[in-house]
């Protein structure tokens, strides 16, 4: 019951003092809504990650030629190649499938008659929907005859064919990919864009048409690997890397992960920034929380004849710590609730408005965070003012001008 008086009696001094408790609680406000703001902006940048290495495929193995590493070294090896594919495919019994890929460094025109697109150009092999988990929409994907035959051929990203045929089925037409007229066999599923780059602004052509016909380049960018067994990622990773090394003398400069490798790696650094951007709004709420005390120090003094009356007809020292506790607790949760509407409104507004830039993600458990933490603020804060107001002796409280 005691309680109760007490949150009664807080929030009617609360009405009795708008302003001046409007004004004290802006710093609680303001840190609440700074702790949502941020680890929201963190955990958008969190998601859009984890949505980007979905665009990738699920459980992949990704191999990569490292030529940082063999300058360091002084070193040479001749890069990732076609032979480091089939050795990693023969040899590698852990895995399911290989991807081998070649691509171009930019995006390049496309042309059909007098329309262009702009597109990035991939060479591949006919594994690389199942280990990559694309689909494809219309007609199909490129084949091993294709790829043994160098077959002009290509298949299209769900964006290309719309800037070059409109509307008009995109299939058996023929299109100028780097001055090679190639056939059009398939288009692909809509999957937006991965790290940086729009899956769907893509033309994929046989790895072996990429090479001899338009590049003359045997090397490849990646190797792409889908393990047999999802649990065994690792232990297939290693088994790849262990290839390498023995087809290159023990030359480390390649490169060997696996998406929870860099995921955990992400994950870290995300847990740094989401710690201190999440210090940075703390200090707004203990900034509130000296605002809190200051304020409630004010109202100790403010209300001395009051104290002293009413442990005149009996109050106790207990009566008087819990009421004023009770305030300065009152005080900071209110102002903890406007907090988390207006970081809610805000971090909406950012991911709104700058989606591309800041994605953001709000959390239950960040508003939870930040509501109880204003209310520990207030505890605290409020601790000494209510110790103080305990501890006037009546007598001298009733004499209080």
């Amino acid at each position: 019951m005691v309680w109760i008086e007490s949150l009664k009696v807080a929030f009617s001094c609360l009405r009795a003092n708008l302003m001046r408790s409007l004004l004290t609680m802006l710093g609680v406000i303001f840190g609440v809504a700074a702790v949502i703001v941020m680890v929201s902006i963190v955990e958008g940048a969190r998601a859009e990650v984890l949505r980007e290495f979905e665009q990738l495929g699920s459980d992949l193995i990704m191999v990569w030629y490292s030529p940082e590493r063999a300058r360091e070294r002084r070193t040479h090896v001749e890069g990732l190649t076609l032979d480091d594919a089939r050795a990693i495919e023969e040899r590698g019994y852990l895995l399911k499938a290989i991807s081998p890929e070649a691509r171009t460094g930019r995006e390049e025109t496309v042309e059909y008659r007098d329309r262009e697109a702009e597109a990035v150009v991939f060479g591949v092999r006919s594994s690389c929907p199942l280990v990559r988990d694309m689909q494809v929409a219309r007609g199909r994907f490129i084949e091993a005859r294709d790829d043994e035959t160098w077959a002009k051929v290509c298949v299209l990203g769900a964006e290309v064919p719309s800037k070059l045929f409109g509307r008009a089925d995109p299939i058996g037409r023929q299109i100028n990919v780097m001055a090679l007229p190639v056939t059009v066999v398939g288009v692909m599923v809509e999957k937006g864009r991965a790290f940086g780059e729009d899956v769907d602004r893509r033309v994929y052509l046989p790895l072996n048409t990429f090479q001899k016909r338009i590049t003359g380049d045997t090397r490849l960018g990646f190797v792409f690997a889908k393990p047999r067994d999802p649990k065994r990622t690792e232990e297939a990773a290693d088994q790849v890397w262990e290839i390498l090394m023995q087809r290159h003398n023990n030359q480390p400069d390649f490169t060997v992960d696996t998406q929870d490798r860099l995921l955990s790696a992400i994950g870290k650094v995300v847990n740094v920034f989401k710690i201190v951007l999440g210090c940075v709004g703390g200090l707004s709420l203990l900034v509130g929380g000296i605002g809190i005390m200051n304020i409630m120090l004010v109202s100790v003094t403010e209300r001395t004849r009051e104290i002293g009356l009413r442990k005149a007809v009996g109050a106790r020292k207990r009566h008087i710590w819990v009421q004023f506790l009770t305030e300065a607790t009152t005080l900071s949760a209110v102002g903890g609730l406007f907090g988390i509407v207006m970081g809610v409104a805000l971090s909406a507004l950012v991911g709104h408005y700058a989606r591309e830039q800041l994605p953001t993600h709000v959390v239950p458990w960040s508003c939870a965070m930040g509501f109880f933490f204003s209310l520990a603020v207030g505890m605290f804060f409020g601790m000494y003012p209510a110790v103080r107001a305990a501890r006037l002796d009546p007598i001298m409280a009733l004499r209080h001008e």
